[in-house]
């Protein structure tokens, strides 16, 4: 790995011109359309926009995409049943399949209503350690969380037939009006969460929880192929620079490597690897082992008994595990060459203009346009390429207006990993919505913004004062991304 990595960082050297920032804003960079580099696809933008493989993906590898995509499309069943390859769901779960969540492989949504089941977003729980062990358990990275005691992780809203469902998560919004330059009005929405419908006896009086919808699924490969150097040359935990940025890195367990390695998934990255991410997904969502985590009966704890005492799907013929660990690498595959599509509007005068106002308001200082790939001769397609996805992919405390208030691992009740920006214009394309944020509470691009606090506060003051043709010119260079 180390000549993989001194290798990619000689790539990074090569080009550190083309990754400095252009000042002139005239005219856009070399490959600035190229979101994903030669992955970025050629297809027709419309619902399945997220959905093709890496444009430079060889012929031979093809079958593996499609097969990794039929896994990830397939809708498990209870075991035990006749389709043994296919069964193992729950006993207790979120959904189905991986598909339900990451709709045409895009962005979650939050329910229309409380009488509305969620499906593509939940809630993760948690309880403060409560004792030295639990303490030098986190200290160790072992785990990013103390799951609460009798829940577990995440809530888990369905269930199997003779079983009794988590509960369910309960949204009140409200309402708070914000002011803009030029007598302009924005609204955005608060929300409170509750959960209802207790199956299982009251909750840890310290329980934390953390709604969480799903990620859009394009560009994972990438983000994973950028060096770790590069991303921790951009740390500044203690903002020595006196910039007001103190993008800090996140470190976890990975359970392939069987050490602390550098989280770079998850609203709080607190996964390392796309491998890992789908296996976690796999026993959480739906209740399924894996190699990575083998656990026949998911999230469940000792103290739903049933739960634990269900039959299930591990079978001799795939080594005991409901997912054995072909599909677990099939699904890994998909997952990381999902391609991007390719920008829009990228040389429109007004969303040049929208791109300095971007970079001139502070933006840039952790959604970081560009990198260089590592150099992969096993991973070719991600291998070395100039990518777009506008993340440092670093912790920020992003205020208190957008605190969960429950730590996971290194990152605090108020620090999140920076999103990638890559694609959000097409989310409504895509998925019918554009709700953004951990939790969906942005209506639109503008709402998410003006939900920005802590670190990035002073940038989104700068947008509320700004001009409204400055402002909308901002919301089109976003929008074209």
């Amino acid at each position: 790995m180390r000549h993989l990595i001194a290798a990619s960082l000689v790539v990074m050297t090569a080009l550190a011109p083309a990754l400095a920032l252009d000042l002139d804003f005239s005219a856009p960079e070399p490959g600035e359309e190229m979101q994903g580099g030669a992955t970025t696809h050629a297809k027709l933008l419309n619902r399945d926009a997220f959905s093709h493989p890496s444009a430079n993906m060889s012929f031979a590898k093809e079958m593996d995409f499609k097969i990794g995509n039929g896994f990830f499309r397939r809708l498990w069943v209870t075991a035990p049943s006749s389709t043994k390859a296919a069964d193992g769901l729950g006993p207790l779960f979120n959904a189905r399949g991986c598909q339900n969540c990451h709709l045409k492989d895009g962005r979650g949504k939050p329910p229309a209503s409380n009488d509305e089941d969620a499906v593509s977003m939940f809630l993760r729980l948690s309880i403060p350690p409560q004792n030295e062990e639990q303490r030098a358990l986190l200290e160790s990275r072992r785990v990013n969380v103390i799951p609460e005691p009798v829940y577990g992780g995440q809530l888990q809203n369905f269930s199997l037939a003779g079983h009794v469902a988590e509960g369910r998560m309960v949204i009140e919004y409200e309402e708070i009006p914000v002011e803009l330059s030029e007598g302009e009005q924005a609204s955005l929405r608060k929300p409170a969460y509750s959960i209802a419908n207790l199956g299982y006896g009251e909750m840890h009086p310290e329980v934390m929880i953390s709604p969480r919808i799903a990620p859009p699924m394009i560009g994972l490969g990438l983000l994973e192929a950028i060096p770790e150097e590069a991303i921790l040359a951009l740390a500044d935990p203690d903002d020595a620079d006196g910039d007001g940025i103190s993008g800090k890195p996140q470190r976890v367990w990975s359970l392939e490597e069987d050490r602390v390695m550098l989280g770079r998934f998850g609203w709080k990255a607190g996964t390392p690897s796309v491998a890992q991410q789908s296996a976690e997904a796999f026993a959480g969502d739906m209740g399924l082992s894996t190699p990575l985590v083998p656990l026949n009966s998911g999230d469940c704890t000792p103290a739903q008994q049933a739960c634990l005492d269900a039959p299930h799907g591990g079978d001799p013929q795939y080594d005991g595990y409901e997912v054995p660990q072909e599909v677990l690498d099939l699904v890994s595959f998909y997952a990381r060459n999902l391609a991007l599509p390719p920008r829009r509007d990228v040389a429109d005068p007004q969303v040049l203009h929208g791109k300095r106002v971007f970079h001139e308001s502070g933006c840039a200082a952790c959604h970081t346009p560009s990198h260089v790939t590592a150099v992969l001769p096993d991973r070719p397609e991600q291998s070395g390429q100039k990518i777009w996805p506008y993340t440092d992919l670093l912790l920020h405390d992003m205020g208190e207006g957008l605190a969960d208030n429950r730590p996971e691992g290194a990152a605090s009740g108020s620090e999140w990993r920076t999103a990638p920006l890559w694609g959000i214009g097409l989310t409504e394309t895509v998925n019918g919505h554009t709700y953004l944020l951990h939790d969906g509470r942005a209506r639109d691009v503008l709402e998410a913004v003006l939900w920005h606090g802590g670190e990035a506060q002073a940038a989104r003051d700068r947008v509320i004062a700004m001009p409204k043709a400055d402002r909308d010119a901002l919301l089109r260079f976003l929008n074209s991304l």
